[in-house]
């Protein structure tokens, strides 16, 4: 009876040591959205309406954008007619969805109540990420490249008030992954990854300002994430996995941190002061000490290239989507923000 008792308690105690050790985490998982329907293949980005308590997600390679409820953490609808989406706006005042389709080469409209196309703007071939400028209503999508076999890709701007495109802005590689708009002027950061360097564009004039080669050695630079406020700019490659750390004024390389591999998704967190890195296997968090220094703070267990991540402050959530992968079901995680 003694030895069963000191068993026991010894179990309690680890369970307990688990549970503190996971509260002290950044990340607590307090949800999971099964998602049974959907086959092998990535997702690529969310996007948020907080008023209407939704999460948009699209699943890339089965040709779908999933709508979840925040409240219930449910799937709540399923929009089906796609090739290929890759990013989504979300358009409270009009009520209208723009979902960039890839291998459509267009963006799709629909309206956000009953999810119906309603529109259709023609872009070059493997659109795919995008940045929205809610001053100007303007909608940047990167386009064209390697699936289009040119040397160069396009930044088609949207007018998203009227539906249509007003023009392209010519980027001198074949591959550019991740745009960032600065908030405080008129630039727009982007990777420019076949040069494996950040590029800086004046919106104003459409062109070029800067290109910022990266360290040497570092390459496939996809994700990013931007600290306004300081001045730095997050960049994470994916050869090797790093996050780096640049002068958002110069280019100027600040920090360079190992970081988990094969990322597509990063951002940053204003109020914990603290940079989510996404992808295979593990999301990694960062704790910015000042703008100036870094430090791996946990790395959270992901799953097979669950490489889509969105953190949604408002919430205090961060959500990850996990693909199906040997006859695993698919799923969005649900985490907690801890301080």
């Amino acid at each position: 009876m003694k030895r069963f008792r000191y068993v026991m308690l010894t179990v309690s105690l680890a369970l307990a040591a688990g549970l503190k050790a996971q509260e002290k985490l950044p990340l607590k998982l307090v949800g999971t959205i099964p998602l049974p329907g959907l086959k092998d293949g990535d997702f690529d980005h969310f996007a948020p309406d907080l008023d209407g308590h939704r999460l948009f997600l699209t699943a890339e390679e089965n040709g779908k954008v999933l709508v979840f409820d925040t409240n219930s953490n449910t799937l709540v609808h399923t929009i089906e007619d796609l090739k290929a989406p890759h990013a989504i706006l979300y358009r409270k005042d009009l009520k209208k969805l723009f979902i960039v389709d890839g291998d459509a080469s267009a963006v799709k409209v629909y309206d956000s109540e009953n999810y119906k196309i309603i529109g259709e703007i023609k872009v070059a071939i493997d659109a795919d990420s995008i940045a929205y400028d809610a001053a100007t209503k303007l909608l940047y999508i990167v386009t064209g490249g390697r699936e289009a076999h040119t040397p160069y890709t396009l930044i088609a701007v949207i007018d998203t008030n009227k539906s249509e495109k007003l023009r392209d802005i010519k980027i001198a590689s074949n591959h550019i992954e991740a745009i960032i708009l600065e908030h405080s002027g008129p630039r727009m950061f982007m990777n420019i990854t076949g040069q494996d360097a950040v590029g800086v564009l004046d919106r104003n004039k459409s062109a070029l300002q800067a290109t910022w080669p990266l360290p040497a050695g570092d390459k496939a630079n996809v994700a990013m994430a931007f600290d306004e406020a300081n001045h730095r700019i997050f960049v994470v490659t994916r050869t090797p996995g790093k996050l780096i750390v640049l002068n958002s004024d110069n280019g100027k390389v600040i920090a360079d941190l190992p970081a988990v591999g094969f990322v597509d998704d990063a951002a940053y967190d204003a109020k914990q002061k603290r940079v989510y890195v996404a992808g295979d296997q593990f999301v990694d968090v960062f704790e910015q000490k000042d703008a100036d220094h870094y430090a791996l703070l946990a790395r959270i267990p992901g799953s097979f290239r669950a490489k889509t991540a969105i953190l949604v402050p408002e919430l205090n959530r961060y959500y990850l989507a996990v693909p199906h992968h040997e006859n695993k079901d698919a799923e969005v995680r649900v985490y907690d923000i801890q301080p």
